[in-house]
């Protein structure tokens, strides 16, 4: 059985190493340092922090993986967004069709969403493939960024 949960202190040393694997992976193009990784863990389980949320998921009682989103307001869209910061399931859970369940269970869980929105590199094909299957088409915006993390 699927499901998923809010992520709690608790899950603090089953989290981070796999947002530490999740970084290390072909769906992320630079290295984030583990002071950034385990900033953005106290963010989530910040009950303050409206704009991360972390979500485990847990099959057959098993952590499978976890999904970080921020909810947004886009004037683009006229709502309410979610970003898909993080998507990540451990190696013996792939295969098995839970991120297609993910991303169902994403809309049941936001039916006031106007849009999903999320990130995916040109090393990670297999997942491009999987978000386009389960209904996501590309957005053709480059991305320019200002980095103020440190």
């Amino acid at each position: 059985m699927l499901t998923f949960r809010d992520i709690t202190e608790r899950d603090r040393d089953v989290v981070i190493p796999m947002v530490q694997t999740f970084y290390k992976t072909d769906a992320v193009d630079h290295p984030v340092p583990l002071e950034i990784i385990q900033r953005s863990f106290s963010a989530v389980i910040d009950q303050e922090e409206p704009l991360l949320r972390g979500v485990l998921v847990v099959q057959d009682g098993q952590v499978a993986g976890y999904l970080y989103l921020s909810p947004f307001y886009s004037a683009e869209m006229g709502g309410r967004c979610v970003m898909i910061e993080e998507i990540f399931f451990l190696l013996e859970f792939r295969g098995q069709g839970l991120g297609r369940k993910a991303l169902a269970w994403l809309q049941e869980e936001y039916p006031e969403a106007k849009r999903f929105r999320l990130e995916v590199t040109q090393g990670n094909p297999r997942a491009a493939e999987l978000y386009r299957r389960c209904g996501f088409q590309w957005l053709n915006y480059r991305q320019m960024v200002l980095d103020r993390a440190e």
